[in-house]
């Protein structure tokens, strides 16, 4: 690089810089860019757009979309601030006068809950505390990313709004459990620390079609654990903890319905593109969030709390056969029109899967259930001082 010494440059910043550019070697915009010019919203938003996509096509489909990311945005996620629920609203007020009593009637209730119940529901907490993990999928979507972490796009917006909802989920739980006083809450955050270092892989591979079909898949599932464990909660004798499961389950409904929106609108703009990814996916398997965790010591850790969440039907492979059977008639695969042979022969295959999987999920269960009455297989969980479940 040659630069024309004792001159000076002023970038939109206001620092003057004593140098200018060789107009021969280099532009006086690039060497801008170099030096940290400052670009305003718009032109940001320009240059991004600029970049090559792993997948144009799908990305054409969901800057379409964008008026249906501002419709959910506004029709499916609630007010912002006082006017929606807070994880305060179902806990102790710790400033109150009586706050010790209200203490007291909860661990009174809380003491109902047996073990398998509150192992299911520290992962399910677990689970919930590692969205910083989620949004940061969110913006690997192509065509549906944050650029600035404040973008005006109707995607950027949905992405910020969805995480703000989901934000509740964690914190309440969290508290929940800590003033419940029957958990060892350090190896809890301890657990919490280690999977959001850890991460996790959903194979959406940056593609907005696969993160969509994703999202719809993830979304009711945990809407259906977060009601089980309500319900258990209320046959077990804690009306506050299965109000409190009911509340975050009505979130998970409503974001299941703003993602299953999406993809029955792609479908209607590239079905083959959609079917070719689907069927790519449950090729594999559906990864599940919080397949990473682990309190440092039980490596197997993911493998032990969903063991218990099966046993006692909170999540099951019944209901991962569900799922899938539901979006299949939700988005109408049966009934797609316009489709290539390949299209032709994916749409078979998933079409079929339900009816496989609920046949192995069943085999599974009943071998397991046989199991488990001749002599349970019970695990030590930190989350709880120790104790087996």
């Amino acid at each position: 690089m040659a630069f024309t010494p004792h001159t000076s440059y002023t970038n939109k910043a206001g620092t003057e810089l004593k140098a200018v550019t060789d107009p021969t070697t280099i532009s006086k915009k690039e060497y801008g860019d170099i030096c940290g010019d400052v670009f305003g919203e718009d032109e940001m938003r320009a240059r991004y757009a600029k970049q090559d996509y792993i997948y144009p096509k799908h990305v054409e489909v969901i800057k379409d979309l964008e008026p249906l990311a501002a419709q959910m945005t506004d029709e499916i996620l609630l007010d912002t601030g006082d006017k929606a629920w807070q994880p305060q609203d179902y806990l102790p007020d710790m400033t109150s006068d009586d706050w010790v009593d209200e203490v007291k009637e909860l661990r009174k209730n809380a003491d109902t809950i047996p073990d398998e119940i509150l192992v299911t529901l520290v992962g399910d907490m677990v689970t919930e505390e590692a969205l910083p993990t989620y949004q940061t999928l969110l913006n690997t979507f192509e065509g549906c990313d944050d650029p600035t972490g404040t973008s005006e796009s109707a995607w950027a917006k949905w992405s910020r709004g969805w995480t703000s909802e989901e934000n509740r989920h964690g914190d309440l739980l969290n508290k929940y459990l800590y003033l419940g006083g029957r958990c060892d809450m350090r190896s809890i955050e301890v657990t919490i620390q280690h999977l959001i270092t850890n991460g996790f892989n959903p194979d959406a591979r940056k593609d907005p079609y696969r993160g969509f079909i994703y999202t719809s898949f993830q979304e009711r599932a945990t809407k259906i654990s977060h009601g089980n464990v309500g319900r258990l909660a209320r046959e077990s004798g804690d009306p506050l903890l299965s109000k409190i499961c009911a509340m975050i389950a009505g979130d998970e409904g409503r974001h299941e319905k703003a993602y299953q929106k999406f993809v029955t609108e792609i479908l209607v703009r590239d079905p083959n593109g959609v079917l070719a990814v689907f069927g790519d996916m449950m090729r594999g398997q559906i990864v599940m969030p919080a397949e990473q965790m682990t309190d440092g010591n039980d490596l197997k850790l993911y493998e032990n709390f969903s063991d218990v969440a099966q046993r006692i039907g909170v999540y099951t492979a019944i209901d991962y056969a569900d799922i899938l059977e539901h979006l299949i008639k939700k988005w109408d695969l049966e009934h797609l029109e316009g489709l290539n042979a390949e299209g032709e022969k994916e749409r078979d295959y998933l079409c079929k899967l339900p009816t496989r999987y609920r046949k192995l999920a069943e085999r599974s269960m009943n071998k397991a259930k046989k199991a488990s009455d001749d002599k349970p297989t019970l695990k030590q969980f930190s989350w709880i001082q120790g104790r087996s479940a």
